[in-house]
Protein backbone atom coordinates (compact mmCIF):
# COMPACT_ATOMS: atom_id res chain seq x y z
CA UNK A 1 0.00 0.00 0.00
CA UNK A 2 2.88 2.35 0.75
CA UNK A 3 4.25 1.81 -2.78
CA UNK A 4 0.79 2.50 -4.24
CA UNK A 5 0.49 5.74 -2.30
CA UNK A 6 3.95 6.76 -3.43
CA UNK A 7 3.02 6.08 -7.08
CA UNK A 8 0.07 8.48 -6.81
CA UNK A 9 1.68 11.09 -4.57
CA UNK A 10 1.74 14.54 -6.13
CA UNK A 11 -0.11 13.47 -9.28
CA UNK A 12 -2.71 16.05 -10.36
CA UNK A 13 -6.02 14.72 -11.68
CA UNK A 14 -9.22 16.56 -12.58
CA UNK A 15 -12.63 15.13 -11.69
CA UNK A 16 -15.42 16.16 -14.04
CA UNK A 17 -19.16 15.55 -14.24
CA UNK A 18 -21.93 16.43 -16.69
CA UNK A 19 -24.37 18.91 -15.17
CA UNK A 20 -27.34 21.13 -15.91
CA UNK A 21 -28.98 18.25 -17.72
CA UNK A 22 -32.58 18.90 -16.81
CA UNK A 23 -35.08 20.73 -18.99
CA UNK A 24 -37.88 23.07 -17.92
CA UNK A 25 -39.39 21.66 -14.71
CA UNK A 26 -37.48 18.38 -15.04
CA UNK A 27 -34.24 17.86 -13.14
CA UNK A 28 -31.59 15.18 -13.46
CA UNK A 29 -28.92 14.48 -10.86
CA UNK A 30 -27.90 16.41 -7.75
CA UNK A 31 -25.71 19.12 -9.22
CA UNK A 32 -25.18 20.98 -5.93
CA UNK A 33 -23.90 17.83 -4.21
CA UNK A 34 -21.74 16.86 -7.20
CA UNK A 35 -20.18 20.32 -7.34
CA UNK A 36 -18.97 19.75 -3.79
CA UNK A 37 -16.86 16.82 -5.07
CA UNK A 38 -15.65 17.51 -8.61
CA UNK A 39 -13.25 20.13 -9.93
CA UNK A 40 -14.82 20.66 -13.38
CA UNK A 41 -18.46 20.89 -14.51
CA UNK A 42 -19.55 20.15 -18.09
CA UNK A 43 -22.74 22.20 -18.54
CA UNK A 44 -25.35 21.15 -21.10
CA UNK A 45 -26.01 23.84 -23.70
CA UNK A 46 -29.65 23.24 -24.58
CA UNK A 47 -29.50 20.65 -27.36
CA UNK A 48 -29.44 17.28 -25.56
CA UNK A 49 -30.54 18.85 -22.26
CA UNK A 50 -30.49 22.15 -20.42
CA UNK A 51 -32.17 25.48 -21.05
CA UNK A 52 -31.26 29.13 -20.31
CA UNK A 53 -32.59 29.03 -16.74
CA UNK A 54 -30.88 25.76 -15.85
CA UNK A 55 -27.65 26.91 -17.47
CA UNK A 56 -27.67 30.15 -15.47
CA UNK A 57 -28.37 28.30 -12.22
CA UNK A 58 -25.61 25.75 -12.86
CA UNK A 59 -23.10 28.42 -13.85
CA UNK A 60 -23.88 30.33 -10.69
CA UNK A 61 -23.49 27.27 -8.46
CA UNK A 62 -20.17 26.40 -10.08
CA UNK A 63 -18.95 29.98 -9.67
CA UNK A 64 -19.85 30.02 -5.98
CA UNK A 65 -18.18 26.65 -5.37
CA UNK A 66 -15.09 27.58 -7.41
CA UNK A 67 -15.51 24.75 -9.91
CA UNK A 68 -14.26 25.21 -13.49
CA UNK A 69 -17.01 25.34 -16.13
CA UNK A 70 -16.92 23.80 -19.58
CA UNK A 71 -19.40 23.85 -22.47
CA UNK A 72 -21.01 20.45 -23.10
CA UNK A 73 -22.48 20.44 -26.63
CA UNK A 74 -24.29 17.45 -28.11
CA UNK A 75 -26.78 16.40 -30.74
CA UNK A 76 -30.19 18.19 -30.88
CA UNK A 77 -31.86 15.23 -29.20
CA UNK A 78 -33.90 16.03 -26.10
CA UNK A 79 -35.98 12.91 -26.65
CA UNK A 80 -32.94 10.61 -26.57
CA UNK A 81 -30.77 12.68 -24.22
CA UNK A 82 -28.17 13.06 -26.96
CA UNK A 83 -27.28 9.37 -26.82
CA UNK A 84 -28.78 8.34 -30.14
CA UNK A 85 -26.52 8.28 -33.18
CA UNK A 86 -27.74 10.92 -35.64
CA UNK A 87 -26.69 11.67 -39.21
CA UNK A 88 -25.44 15.17 -39.98
CA UNK A 89 -22.99 16.55 -42.48
CA UNK A 90 -19.64 17.82 -41.29
CA UNK A 91 -20.78 21.37 -41.89
CA UNK A 92 -23.92 20.84 -39.82
CA UNK A 93 -21.82 19.48 -36.94
CA UNK A 94 -19.56 22.53 -37.16
CA UNK A 95 -22.64 24.78 -36.89
CA UNK A 96 -24.27 22.93 -33.97
CA UNK A 97 -21.06 22.84 -31.95
CA UNK A 98 -20.30 26.52 -32.61
CA UNK A 99 -23.89 27.48 -31.69
CA UNK A 100 -23.76 25.69 -28.33
CA UNK A 101 -20.28 26.88 -27.38
CA UNK A 102 -21.36 30.43 -28.18
CA UNK A 103 -24.46 30.04 -26.00
CA UNK A 104 -22.34 28.79 -23.10
CA UNK A 105 -19.93 31.70 -23.45
CA UNK A 106 -22.77 34.21 -23.48
CA UNK A 107 -24.27 32.69 -20.35
CA UNK A 108 -20.85 32.62 -18.75
CA UNK A 109 -20.41 36.35 -19.32
CA UNK A 110 -23.85 37.00 -17.87
CA UNK A 111 -23.06 34.95 -14.75
CA UNK A 112 -19.47 36.11 -14.36
CA UNK A 113 -18.07 32.64 -15.08
CA UNK A 114 -15.58 32.08 -17.92
CA UNK A 115 -16.04 28.97 -20.05
CA UNK A 116 -12.67 27.29 -19.73
CA UNK A 117 -12.96 24.26 -22.04
CA UNK A 118 -15.30 22.20 -24.25
CA UNK A 119 -16.31 18.58 -23.76
CA UNK A 120 -18.63 16.96 -26.31
CA UNK A 121 -21.58 14.91 -25.07
CA UNK A 122 -23.02 11.47 -25.72
CA UNK A 123 -23.33 9.99 -29.18
CA UNK A 124 -21.49 12.89 -30.79
CA UNK A 125 -18.49 12.26 -28.53
CA UNK A 126 -18.72 8.51 -29.12
CA UNK A 127 -18.65 9.03 -32.89
CA UNK A 128 -15.52 11.15 -32.47
CA UNK A 129 -13.81 8.20 -30.79
CA UNK A 130 -13.25 6.54 -34.16
CA UNK A 131 -14.36 8.95 -36.90
CA UNK A 132 -11.80 11.56 -37.91
CA UNK A 133 -14.34 13.49 -40.01
CA UNK A 134 -16.59 14.00 -36.99
CA UNK A 135 -13.60 14.90 -34.82
CA UNK A 136 -12.49 17.48 -37.39
CA UNK A 137 -15.97 19.03 -37.55
CA UNK A 138 -16.13 19.29 -33.76
CA UNK A 139 -12.75 21.03 -33.63
CA UNK A 140 -13.73 23.42 -36.42
CA UNK A 141 -16.91 24.31 -34.52
CA UNK A 142 -15.03 24.93 -31.30
CA UNK A 143 -12.40 27.02 -33.05
CA UNK A 144 -14.99 29.20 -34.76
CA UNK A 145 -16.83 30.05 -31.52
CA UNK A 146 -14.08 29.81 -28.94
CA UNK A 147 -10.62 30.19 -30.45
CA UNK A 148 -8.05 28.78 -28.07
CA UNK A 149 -10.52 26.97 -25.81
CA UNK A 150 -9.01 23.67 -24.62
CA UNK A 151 -10.77 20.41 -25.45
CA UNK A 152 -11.54 17.65 -22.95
CA UNK A 153 -11.53 14.54 -25.14
CA UNK A 154 -12.09 10.84 -24.58
CA UNK A 155 -8.67 9.28 -24.06
CA UNK A 156 -7.39 7.20 -26.95
CA UNK A 157 -9.97 8.71 -29.35
CA UNK A 158 -9.73 10.21 -32.82
CA UNK A 159 -10.65 13.59 -31.31
CA UNK A 160 -7.85 13.28 -28.77
CA UNK A 161 -5.32 12.45 -31.47
CA UNK A 162 -6.49 15.14 -33.88
CA UNK A 163 -6.25 17.82 -31.19
CA UNK A 164 -2.61 16.93 -30.69
CA UNK A 165 -1.96 16.83 -34.43
CA UNK A 166 -3.34 20.36 -34.69
CA UNK A 167 -1.31 21.40 -31.65
CA UNK A 168 -4.46 22.37 -29.83
CA UNK A 169 -4.59 22.26 -26.04
CA UNK A 170 -6.24 18.97 -25.20
CA UNK A 171 -6.83 17.01 -22.02
CA UNK A 172 -7.58 13.29 -22.01
CA UNK A 173 -10.32 11.77 -19.88
CA UNK A 174 -11.26 8.29 -18.78
CA UNK A 175 -14.67 7.27 -17.44
CA UNK A 176 -14.99 5.92 -13.94
CA UNK A 177 -18.44 4.41 -14.43
CA UNK A 178 -18.11 2.98 -17.97
CA UNK A 179 -16.50 -0.20 -19.30
CA UNK A 180 -14.14 -0.34 -22.29
CA UNK A 181 -13.80 -2.81 -25.16
CA UNK A 182 -10.51 -4.45 -26.11
CA UNK A 183 -9.55 -1.54 -28.37
CA UNK A 184 -9.79 0.93 -25.48
CA UNK A 185 -13.10 2.41 -26.67
CA UNK A 186 -16.25 2.80 -24.59
CA UNK A 187 -18.63 -0.14 -24.71
CA UNK A 188 -22.09 0.82 -26.04
CA UNK A 189 -24.54 1.35 -23.20
CA UNK A 190 -26.66 -1.47 -24.63
CA UNK A 191 -23.85 -3.94 -23.91
CA UNK A 192 -24.17 -5.93 -20.65
CA UNK A 193 -21.80 -4.49 -18.06
CA UNK A 194 -21.19 -1.26 -19.98
CA UNK A 195 -22.30 0.92 -17.04
CA UNK A 196 -20.66 0.26 -13.68
CA UNK A 197 -22.45 0.83 -10.38
CA UNK A 198 -20.47 -0.22 -7.28
CA UNK A 199 -18.74 2.91 -5.88
CA UNK A 200 -15.83 1.10 -4.24
CA UNK A 201 -15.13 -1.16 -7.25
CA UNK A 202 -15.33 1.87 -9.54
CA UNK A 203 -12.91 3.85 -7.38
CA UNK A 204 -10.37 1.02 -7.15
CA UNK A 205 -10.49 0.43 -10.91
CA UNK A 206 -10.04 4.12 -11.68
CA UNK A 207 -7.09 4.32 -9.30
CA UNK A 208 -5.45 1.37 -11.05
CA UNK A 209 -5.81 3.17 -14.38
CA UNK A 210 -4.42 6.44 -13.03
CA UNK A 211 -1.53 4.67 -11.33
CA UNK A 212 -0.66 2.64 -14.42
CA UNK A 213 -1.48 5.17 -17.12
CA UNK A 214 -3.77 2.85 -19.02
CA UNK A 215 -7.36 2.03 -19.90
CA UNK A 216 -8.49 -1.25 -18.35
CA UNK A 217 -10.67 -3.15 -20.82
CA UNK A 218 -13.55 -5.46 -19.97
CA UNK A 219 -11.29 -8.41 -20.78
CA UNK A 220 -8.45 -7.20 -18.57
CA UNK A 221 -6.23 -5.78 -21.31
CA UNK A 222 -4.31 -2.59 -20.50
CA UNK A 223 -4.29 0.08 -23.25
CA UNK A 224 -1.67 2.73 -22.55
CA UNK A 225 -3.04 6.27 -22.55
CA UNK A 226 -2.61 9.72 -21.10
CA UNK A 227 -5.02 10.54 -18.27
CA UNK A 228 -5.72 14.13 -17.20
CA UNK A 229 -9.31 13.85 -15.98
CA UNK A 230 -11.83 11.28 -14.76
CA UNK A 231 -15.54 11.60 -15.53
CA UNK A 232 -18.49 10.49 -13.42
CA UNK A 233 -21.80 10.70 -15.26
CA UNK A 234 -24.28 12.77 -13.28
CA UNK A 235 -27.21 10.57 -14.34
CA UNK A 236 -25.61 7.31 -13.18
CA UNK A 237 -27.45 5.90 -10.13
CA UNK A 238 -25.66 7.03 -6.95
CA UNK A 239 -23.45 9.33 -9.03
CA UNK A 240 -22.55 11.49 -6.03
CA UNK A 241 -21.64 8.41 -3.98
CA UNK A 242 -19.42 7.19 -6.82
CA UNK A 243 -17.73 10.58 -7.09
CA UNK A 244 -17.12 10.76 -3.36
CA UNK A 245 -15.64 7.24 -3.24
CA UNK A 246 -13.44 8.06 -6.21
CA UNK A 247 -12.14 11.27 -4.69
CA UNK A 248 -11.51 9.54 -1.38
CA UNK A 249 -9.46 6.78 -3.01
CA UNK A 250 -7.45 9.19 -5.12
CA UNK A 251 -6.62 11.50 -2.24
CA UNK A 252 -5.74 8.57 0.02
CA UNK A 253 -2.96 7.72 -2.43
CA UNK A 254 -1.65 11.27 -2.59
CA UNK A 255 -3.38 12.39 -5.81
CA UNK A 256 -4.20 16.12 -5.92
CA UNK A 257 -7.68 16.93 -7.29
CA UNK A 258 -7.48 20.08 -9.37
CA UNK A 259 -9.16 21.41 -12.50
CA UNK A 260 -6.95 21.07 -15.57
CA UNK A 261 -8.35 24.39 -16.78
Amino acid sequence: MADARQAGAGRIIDLNADMGEGFGPYRLGDDAAMLDVVSSANVACGFHAGDPQIMATTFGLARDMEVAVGAHPGFPDLWGFGRRTMTFSQREIVHMVAYQVGAAQGMGRLCGVPVRYVKVHGALANMAETRHDVAAAILDGIESAGPGLPVLAIAHSALDGLCRERRRRCYSEIFADRAYDEHGHLLPRSHPGAVLHDPEDIARRAMRMVRGGYIETIGGRMVETRIDSICVHGDTPDAVGIARALRRHLESEGVIIRAFA
